[in-house]
């Protein structure tokens, strides 16, 4: 049987995968519901990302904010990002890394566009001041695909979210 200390340790372990879980939701709330303030706090000051299969690196959460405003902040952009099966393993009392299953799909309503892709995200975070930031992100994509969505003569977008802020 588990003494007291194993049992707290174990909390505290599963404890720690849950903020990091919660702290992944965060960022892709933040980023569909373009409130990049928010967003800011999941990041490290220091983190870097590697988008797009090393095409987009970025160092530093105001390098890497700068660049995710420029790209998706506009009202014509809807996105939703999803995040699925994670593998997280905890390094240390302050380090962890994870791998998800990465689901992202676009619509750029201005150019009638739509983007589809999935991929596998790696992840490195730390633990400040008794919270979980992303420490490095990049992803590695399975596939991705775009389409004019004017061609298939019966989609329609028949609900948006708006954004008033960015009108």
């Amino acid at each position: 049987m588990a003494d007291l200390a194993e049992l707290e340790a174990r909390i505290r372990h599963l404890e720690d995968i849950e903020a990091i879980k919660r702290l992944k939701h965060k960022y892709f709330r933040c980023l569909d519901s373009k409130l990049w303030d928010e967003m800011a706090e999941c990041f490290a000051e220091d983190a870097t990302t590697d988008y797009a299969d090393g095409k987009l690196k970025f160092q530093g959460v105001e390098a890497i904010m700068r660049f995710l405003k420029e790209a998706m902040n506009r009202a014509t952009l809807l996105t939703i990002h999803q995040a699925h099966h994670p593998e997280i393993e905890l390094t240390s009392d302050t380090t962890a890394k994870g791998v998800w299953e990465f689901y992202d799909y676009l619509i750029d309503v201005q150019a009638n566009a739509s983007i589809r892709g999935a991929a596998f995200i790696h992840e490195e975070y730390v633990k400040q001041k008794g919270e979980w930031k992303i420490k490095s992100t990049g992803y590695t994509r399975i596939f991705e695909e775009v389409w004019d969505r004017g061609e298939a003569k019966s989609l329609n977008l028949t609900a948006a979210r708006r954004f008033p802020w960015l009108e």
